[in-house]
């Protein structure tokens, strides 16, 4: 009842938008069991009350010729999908996912696989730039019980066991205190600029980087050294 009312599309995960076709300019509406921004369609703008005082907040929830010209849809902004049972799962929050290695990856999904380890007090889950390399990175920032003792080899395994290849984070952030913000949301934003250029990350000075490099079986510091040698080109992820 509610099929056209409610349409999952797909995203362009580089810049956070719906996905146009380039011949037709139209969305490309996805199956339910894959999911994708759930759209709500909707007959006017006044339909959505907007956000106080802030009418271009407001007019980023719109959008306009989504699947034939004059219709208009909300955008929710969070991904969803649904399963034969019926049943709905939060895939993520727009602008959380990224691509790697060709796949998307779900920060939320690999968040809470890495909050599942023992000694994992909070992850929080992005993707940093990295030199001659397309996409990002995935990239776990972790607030953990002891850090001097914190099993990182115990933590690639479990990672590489409960997640696809693509979606096992190739970088940790060790954190000395929650990333959290006022509304107690997680800020990726800061880290995900900072990323892992050991000239960048300069607002935490206790924080500290490990890798997992090619071919190892855990995670070891990461450094000046070592971006350089993603830079030149010797180190390819």
């Amino acid at each position: 009842m509610l099929h056209d009312k409610y349409v999952p599309v797909a995203i362009d995960h580089e810049t956070g938008d719906i996905y146009r076709d380039p011949s037709t300019g139209f969305a490309t509406r996805n199956a339910y069991t894959d999911g994708g921004e759930m759209l709500v369609k909707i007959p006017h703008e006044s339909v959505f009350q907007g956000y106080w005082n802030a009418p271009e907040a407001t007019a980023k929830k719109y959008a306009y010729d989504v699947f034939q010209k004059g219709d208009l849809y909300y955008r929710s902004g969070d991904a969803l999908r649904r399963d034969d049972d019926g049943k709905w799962y939060f895939m993520d929050r727009l602008g959380d996912t990224f691509r790697w290695k060709s796949e998307n990856v779900s920060t939320a999904e690999v968040a809470t696989v890495l909050g599942r380890f023992p000694g994992v007090t909070e992850a929080n889950v992005y993707g940093v730039l990295i030199p001659k390399h397309d996409g990002r990175a995935g990239c776990a920032a972790l607030l953990v019980e002891n850090p001097e003792s914190f099993d990182f080899a115990g933590l690639l395994r479990h990672a590489r066991a409960q997640l696809p290849k693509y979606a096992v984070p190739v970088f940790v952030r060790v954190v000395a205190e929650s990333a959290k913000i006022h509304n107690n949301k997680q800020n990726k934003v800061e880290l995900r600029v900072e990323g892992v250029d050991p000239e960048k990350v300069g607002t935490r000075t206790k924080d500290r980087i490990l890798w997992c490099a090619p071919g190892e079986s855990g995670y070891f510091d990461f450094g000046k050294g070592e971006w350089e040698s993603l830079e030149t080109g010797q180190v390819t992820l």
